[in-house]
């Protein structure tokens, strides 16, 4: 500012200014001069007007001294002849609408610093505005929420040309109130809407930051009435749609639906398919609904086709949920990649899990364990001492199909009948085959594969093998284990020991060669 010198100067003429204000209508222009501080290139200078902005419209909004009702225009008030108290309340509430619009520029265009700052003035007013509301009641006890404020402040943070995640991380802190959430699954909603309508592309930044948002909305696990509300009420009306858990899953469902009904990047898919078993099915109120989302992510293959149906698993065995082709598709992506992706251990988890149940039909359950070992001739060691305690597993667990290890007075099997190149398991013929590859990979080059594949030749125990601890198994880690291990002693290799260079007297190398 002119006249002040560096950071300390500012702040004491801003103060000035605003104690000028508040102290005498008459200086209302005064605030003129702190809005034009917001507009500086110099980030101290905003700092300190930002401060002062805080300060001023707080403590109007706090006493009262801003319009109440349906805002007219400026121009429309000064030139009629109503009284002087509700012109100044009109141009203030004004040069409020003008500080809260240049707060939301300084969301987009500042340092983090500054943008932190207008952040936590925003969410204040937000709050002063909700315990002090500008809008007069529909009727009495009616709810009040800033809600246009809140929504371009939550606009403000989902920004379509850079990433906010620092700043997403600073508004988590206002979710732990009810009110802010559920608010927030609403503007958010809203904005995915608007950002999507009508555009051809929207861009990846934005679906970043929605993705960031919507994911750390979380509801509370266990029945509870909403209570802990950020903008405070002297009662809680039982009629606010706010105070009702169903009504804030009904708003998350609509959030996430609205959300995932777009043509999402590939990446955002796998983000929300991470946490969808956790943190998005348990909290729908109709969780059903993911059906569709879940069955398009199944047929694109890879990861990400198997991050789905983990979900649709849940709703199959939760939910009741109908999806015939769910070991099809599971069957289908055991593919010699299955070893060697960064998701391995996660797939084997998950299948697992799938596979877990003792009331699958044997033909399925032979044309999984037939699959695997027949992939488990390729595979890598760190893979295969996985996968055989896998298959193992799976033979405990359904002893129908232990006869593709023994088939007592079966017949001689001089070509397999298994099917690999089969998508269907049920027809795959792998109930009438046996498990040879297991019995090839006991001749093994590593030890301890051909020792986990030697399991089959003695009965089977009933307890199963735990395979977490081997999910995460690497070629590193089985290369320093083999490091660690002792060697043998040494034993001797000739019972006559060699004398002299050329060996002994009558060795055939003495009789043709001497040395001089």
């Amino acid at each position: 500012m002119e006249g002040e010198a560096g950071p300390g100067g500012a702040r004491r003429a801003l103060g000035r200014l605003v104690e000028a204000v508040l102290a005498d209508r008459g200086k209302a222009n005064a605030v003129f001069d702190i809005l034009a501080v917001l507009q500086s290139e110099d980030q101290e200078e905003v700092h300190e007007a930002v401060r002062a902005c805080s300060r001023l419209f707080g403590a109007l909004l706090a006493r009262g001294e801003l319009f109440v009702g349906q805002l007219p225009s400026e121009e429309m008030v000064m030139a009629g002849s109503r009284g002087a108290t509700r012109k100044y309340k009109v141009w203030m509430r004004h040069r409020y609408h003008s500080c809260c619009n240049r707060l939301g520029e300084l969301l987009a265009r500042s340092s983090f610093r500054i943008k932190e700052l207008a952040l936590s003035t925003l969410m204040k007013f937000v709050q002063l505005e909700g315990e002090h509301p500008l809008e007069k009641p529909k009727w009495e006890g009616n709810y009040l929420f800033p809600y246009q404020l809140f929504k371009s402040v939550v606009g403000g943070l989902l920004s379509p040309e850079e990433d906010r995640s620092l700043l997403l991380c600073q508004f988590r802190e206002y979710l732990e109130h009810d009110d802010i959430r559920y608010h927030t699954m609403q503007a958010a909603a809203d904005a995915v809407a608007r950002a999507a309508d009508g555009r051809p592309e929207v861009p990846l930044a934005f679906w970043n930051n929605t993705f960031m948002l919507l994911s750390s909305v979380s509801l509370p696990r266990q029945e509870s009435v909403p209570s802990n509300f950020y903008v405070k009420h002297v009662e809680l009306s039982d009629k606010w749609k706010v105070v009702h858990l169903r009504e804030h899953r009904k708003a998350f469902q609509q959030m996430w639906l609205g959300f995932l009904k777009h043509q999402l990047p590939l990446r955002i898919c796998k983000k929300v398919l991470v946490i969808m078993h956790d943190s998005i099915l348990p909290h729908l109120a109709q969780p059903s609904l993911m059906i569709d989302f879940l069955a398009r992510a199944c047929d694109v293959g890879g990861a990400i086709s198997l991050l789905a149906l983990n979900g649709l698993f849940i709703l199959i065995h939760k939910h009741n949920l109908e999806y015939p082709d769910f070991y099809r598709k599971l069957y289908g992506l055991l593919d010699p990649s299955v070893f060697h992706v960064k998701y391995r251990a996660r797939f084997f988890h998950l299948a697992d899990l799938f596979l877990s149940s003792s009331h699958l039909p044997a033909y399925l359950v032979a044309a999984f364990t037939k699959r695997l070992a027949r992939l488990a001739l390729t595979a890598p060691p760190e893979a295969l001492l996985t996968v055989l305690p896998f298959i193992c597993n799976l033979l405990r667990r359904h002893p129908a199909c232990r006869v593709l290890v023994h088939r007592p007075r079966g017949p001689e099997l001089d070509a397999d009948p298994y099917d690999p190149r089969e998508e269907d398991p049920a027809r795959s013929r792998a109930l009438e085959s046996s498990l040879w590859e297991l019995q090839a990979l006991q001749q093994h080059y590593h030890p301890e594969v051909s020792k986990a594949a030697s399991a089959i030749n003695q009965a089977l125990s009933e307890a199963e093998v735990s395979i977490a601890p081997l999910l995460e198994l690497t070629a590193f880690q089985i290369f320093e284990q083999d490091l660690q291990k002792k060697g043998p002693e040494p034993v001797p290799l000739e019972f006559i020991p060699a004398q002299g260079l050329l060996g002994r007297r009558d060795d055939l190398c003495a009789q043709h060669f001497t040395l001089s």
